[in-house]
């Protein structure tokens, strides 16, 4: 059995993001593997803290899928205020001989660092042409926990847990491990709050994760952090704004002073997105479709909304809206250009995450969350078969049926994108439908 299809069988996809499968990325030929360690989003800890925690087992997981492609060199993405992690993780890679094969590249601390287009250019200085992904320069992306996967898969573990860090307005801040399927409420009562009535939650990074509308989902494998806030917490006013009301405040409001675009990291990449161009064609229906179209490069950082314009618009709100449209409309974006370069000023526009965490509103809560031994054992999971890119797992598993930590459950549609869900716990199945699996755990096990 081959690398790529003991990644399949395990089910492995993006832990964090879209959850996009691991064993399609695996399929071509790239001349770099990187590894994004990055973890730009603020108050999430958890990549920091699993190359601390188990170097060799992220370093070989990160071999073994650079081998597998090709690879000519692997580079690992790391902060460098992360001081103690990139000497566990250099001494760790001369234990293993592996100093001709896999090198740490210090990036700075700014804001998106992790963004997949950034970190190729920053790891390698190649730039991800428009409506492109890194495998059209040779480069092939995995995280820390995603590369934790591949090793536990070739130890013969399929992905059945997450690292999830809980932050916060709370008074227990932490990262933990949590059983697919877990119920996301008891998630958030390990932060020390019982009552979330006047809380609001994000789902993933402050930046980039949305407020959950209801508590009641369950955790999945690319399920990264919570951030609990006071529900009058400015940033959970700002993210609650929908696109009716932020295209009227945008009409009203906006002066086309450019500073979204020209703090944009797909533009100081050299991408032709100008924010503010988005903005005028909305305000003003203009029928621009390259313009409108542009609005598909952007990658949703936020960035323009939450930093950027200093009259608080929503300038990705109107990015969005033409994204949504176009794609209804089956529209997609045609380049102008084969050759892009970064814009020459762009060093001099990266954003310090001290100083987004400041702009944020979350100084206070920028704290340690450390991975606790704590561990969650739910009473039932229920387990999503569409928690990834791609068509929904297949059930293989009827109610009443036993079923083992690590079974497998669920199976990708035949000839489809998709991936492998499992058993989170040791337990019987007391539901299966379309969207998800549910498990009462034996208590035996």
């Amino acid at each position: 059995m081959t690398l790529l299809d003991i990644v399949k069988k395990s089910g492995i996809v993006g832990a964090g993001g879209a959850g996009f499968p691991t064993h399609v990325k695996l399929q071509g030929k790239a001349d770099y593997i990187l590894l994004n360690g990055a973890e730009c989003e603020p108050l999430l800890r958890v990549d920091q803290q699993l190359m601390e925690i188990f170097p060799a087992e992220i370093i070989k997981g990160l071999e073994a899928a650079g081998r597998f492609i090709g690879a000519e060199k692997g580079i690992i993405g790391i902060k460098n205020k992360h001081k103690k992690v990139i000497s566990i993780l250099n001494e760790t890679i001369k234990s293993l001989n592996l100093e001709d094969f896999i090198e740490i590249k210090e990036m700075a601390d700014v804001y998106p660092a992790g963004d997949e287009q950034v970190l190729v250019y920053e790891l390698t200085g190649r730039v991800v042409p428009e409506m492109n992904i890194p495998i059209s320069v040779g480069c092939v992306v995995i995280n820390s926990e995603t590369a934790l996967n591949v090793y536990n898969a070739l130890e013969g573990n399929p992905v059945t847990h997450t690292y999830i860090t809980v932050a916060g307005d709370i008074p227990n801040p932490k990262t933990l491990k949590v059983p697919v399927g877990t119920p996301i409420e008891e998630v958030l009562k390990t932060s020390g709050i019982e009552s979330f009535e006047d809380y609001s939650v994000i789902d993933g990074g402050p930046m980039m994760g949305p407020v959950m509308k209801d508590l009641n989902g369950f955790v999945t494998k690319k399920t990264k952090g919570f951030i609990i806030l006071k529900k009058n917490h400015h940033l959970i006013k700002r993210k609650s704004m929908d696109i009716v009301q932020g295209k009227r405040i945008n009409r009203s409001a906006c002066e086309q002073c450019r500073m979204c675009t020209d703090l944009c990291p797909r533009y100081l990449l050299g991408h032709d997105i100008n924010p503010h161009k988005i903005m005028t064609a909305l305000n003003y229906s203009l029928d621009d479709g390259n313009l409108q179209s542009s609005a598909q490069l952007c990658c949703q950082c936020n960035l323009c909304e939450l930093y950027s314009c200093p009259a608080g618009l929503y300038p990705r709100l109107s990015n969005l809206y033409f994204k949504t449209k176009l794609d209804e409309e089956r529209v997609r974006h045609i380049p102008k250009k084969t050759d892009y370069a970064p814009r020459k000023f762009r060093d001099y526009r990266l954003l310090p995450s001290k100083r987004l965490v400041a702009r944020l509103g979350l100084k206070n809560f920028d704290k340690y969350a450390p991975l606790t031994e704590e561990i969650l054992e739910p009473e039932m999971v229920f387990i999503y078969t569409g928690q990834h890119v791609g068509k929904k797992a297949n059930p293989i598993v009827n109610k009443g049926d036993m079923v083992q930590i690590g079974q497998q459950i669920g199976v990708i549609p035949e000839g489809e994108l998709g991936a492998a869900i499992h058993s989170s716990i040791t337990g019987t199945v007391i539901e299966v439908n379309e969207d998800f699996i549910a498990i009462r755990r034996n208590l035996n096990a």
